[in-house]
């Protein structure tokens, strides 16, 4: 008789590539501990003991995102301050452009996940060891807003790009504000993203992100002295 196949023993982190790789197929709302259990071929029950609810299981996606972009960017180093966090922060974004509801996840945590901190120190490093004080490094983070984590977060998002509003009642509200307001009318009707042009929401294309990392390191540059 054939051997039967064994499964590789249940695990955290087994559970969690399982989790982001539902995430990627099927988005981040039809992540369900019993959808989860399924795809791993366990009864429910037994995520439980790795992940004991549902909000420890979305911190542990977002965790393992972190790490994601972590591992990405960590032999990025060396040269030019600069060079160093362009570089880092489009690894960054490459990572999001995989999982493009992580962003919307990120924006939900109640905790910061223990990555975060050692990314932003080596953030820090490398401002402060290209000639930044720390008070304008403290400012330079506050500028990047969470571009080094490879998105441009946006107070308003139509649901279509990942957000909650009602994207008829929007499109709406737009036109008959026409009138009233002439040039933010202007400007989106203006903003038609390419079709090869990576967006992670409905203000947050590649080109965008770009142009907004490069006018801020630019202006550190010259702040720098």
């Amino acid at each position: 008789m054939a051997r039967k196949a064994t499964r590789p023993p249940l695990s955290r982190e087994r559970v969690l590539a399982a989790a982001v790789a539902l995430a990627d197929g099927h988005g981040i709302q039809a992540l369900t501990m019993r959808r989860l259990a399924v795809d791993l071929g366990v009864e429910a029950m037994s995520l439980y003991y790795h992940l004991p609810d549902k909000e420890t299981l979305l911190d542990g996606v977002a965790e393992t995102v972190v790490g994601e972009i972590a591992a990405a960017v960590e032999p990025l180093t060396g040269g030019p301050w600069r060079e160093v966090l362009r570089r880092q922060f489009l690894a960054a974004r490459e990572v999001m452009l995989r999982h493009p509801w992580a962003p919307g996840l990120l924006g939900t945590r109640r905790s910061v996940p223990a990555a975060v901190f050692a990314y932003y120190d080596g953030i820090l490093g490398t401002l402060v060891g290209g000639g930044f004080s720390y008070h304008l490094a403290h400012r330079a983070l506050h500028a990047f807003g969470s571009m080094p984590l490879g998105f441009a977060q946006e107070v308003f998002s139509p649901a279509a790009a990942g957000g909650s509003m009602d994207v008829e009642a929007t499109e709406a509200e737009l036109a008959a504000m026409a009138q009233r307001m002439p040039h933010l009318t202007a400007m989106v009707a203006a903003e038609v993203h390419a079709a090869a042009d990576p967006a992670l929401g409905w203000c947050d294309s590649q080109v965008e992100f770009e142009f907004t990392l490069d006018l801020l390191l630019d202006g550190l540059d010259r702040l720098r002295g």
